[in-house]
């Protein structure tokens, strides 16, 4: 069995809370796509993302950067 993902509902605990700024700086280093989908979920649910728009805008972003190709250079 896998080991349930609990980082999406930490980080919307901390957005209820009132510490956006501690929720940003954790979805800036998030550790999966995966997790980032489930906070926007979570965050849809509780209807929080309408009252965060930067919360809103860094988990897109997140999103975006975390699936894109890598650009790497040989050593």
């Amino acid at each position: 069995m896998s080991r349930p993902q609990v980082w999406a509902t930490k980080v919307a605990a901390l957005i209820q809370t009132g510490n956006s700024a501690a929720a940003l700086a954790q979805i800036k280093v998030a550790p999966t796509v995966k997790d980032l989908q489930q906070l926007r979920v979570l965050l849809t649910q509780a209807k929080l993302l309408a009252r965060h728009p930067n919360i809103d805008a860094a988990t897109t972003d997140m999103i975006a950067a975390l699936t894109a190709p890598r650009l790497h250079r040989s050593p």
